[in-house]
Parts: structure tokens; sequence; C-alpha cells
């Protein structure tokens, strides 16, 4: 799954110039954890105002909320996400950020994506992205085999076949499959040796 199909389309914006008095009411207005900071103009950047950042550097020092304005205590330029970026990678995004949503921006606005969302609303219960690459890297295998077998494991089909395994596995390592000692490719061309030995 991608960040656009789980993103919450309608975003709450503020002006970085509103008080964080506004930025409040606004947030229990809408039940948020959250408000994107308007770009000022063309070339400016996206921040946001989270409810820890009024907590913490509002609250946590008695601070009059009526006189702080938002841009005294946003995170600008803030960190963003591709619509097409897939959902593991904005949970390990916001896992390695400890950042709780982020605005999905290609161009311009087009949503945001929170922790809630990917619990939510993905499919990594039925699907979880593991499962899935090993069954990828079985059928690769088995298609980079035949190839190999069919034009010759030089041949440039071959090579390319076997560098698309390899892209796979790599992955399937970084989402937790144990790296083996040996990668398939290395293992294909040690058997006609062993063949032949025999």
């Amino acid at each position: 799954m991608k960040a656009k199909q789980i993103m919450t389309q309608d975003v709450t914006t503020i002006r970085g110039s509103a008080t964080v008095a506004e930025a409040v009411r606004l947030l229990r207005l809408k039940g948020l954890r959250a408000l994107i900071v308007e770009p000022r103009h063309s070339g400016d950047a996206y921040g946001i105002v989270t409810v820890a950042d009024i907590a913490g550097k509002v609250v946590a020092y008695g601070k009059d909320p009526q006189r702080l304005h938002v841009y005294e205590i946003m995170s600008k330029p803030c960190i963003v996400v591709d619509p097409d970026l897939d959902v593991e990678y904005v949970a390990r995004l916001l896992e390695n950020t400890n950042v709780w949503c982020v605005p999905v921006i290609r161009g311009e606005l087009l949503g945001i994506i929170s922790v809630s969302d990917i619990v939510g609303k993905s499919d990594f219960i039925a699907k979880p992205k593991l499962v899935f690459l090993r069954k990828e890297l079985h059928k690769a295998i088995s298609d980079a085999r035949g190839i190999a077998a069919n034009y010759g494991s030089d041949s440039k089909r071959a090579i390319e076949a076997w560098d698309f395994v390899d892209e796979i596995e790599a992955e399937a390592c970084f989402y937790g499959l144990p790296k083996p000692e040996k990668t398939s490719r290395e293992l294909f061309s040690e058997q006609p040796q062993l063949v032949t030995a025999g």
C-alpha cells in the first residue's frame, strides 16, 4: 500500500502568525493532534505544530498562549512523504524520527498520514510485507532458473533476472528475513559444479 491510499485528505492548516491559543482552539474543535503550518510564499516550506509542541514548549514553561505565535514553537521545514511511498517506509520514518504524523506532499499539500492511519487503514495484517517478499523471491528465483536454462547462464536476460532476485533478496533481508550464508545467485552458480563433480 502507498501513503496516498491511507492518508487523511482533509488536512487542517494554520498560519505561522496565528497565536498558540488559536492553534489550541482549532486542535480541540477538530479533535486533532497536529496542524500543518501553511508556507508564506511559493518558495517557503511547510511546517507542523503538534500537541506535544504546545505541551512541551508552552505549558511546561508557563508561557502565555495568547502572546506566543505558532511560528515560535512549530517544526519547519517538517518531515514530509511522497504520496507513492510504501506504507512500510512511512511507518519506519515515523519510528526513526519519533513523530506521530507527517504531511503528504508532491508540489502541494495532498494529505496527512499518521500512526493511526497506518495501524487502522493499512493492509499489514492481511498482507505482511515479508510474506509478500518471500513469495516474490520464490517466483523470481524460479523465473531466473528458467531463463538461465533457456538462454544460458551468461546471457543478458539471465543476468538481469538474477539482478532482480538479488534486489528482492536484499529487500526481504531488510524486512527481517534471516540473511543466508550464500545468495540464491551464488547457490545457483555452484550447482553445475556439483552436478559435474557427481
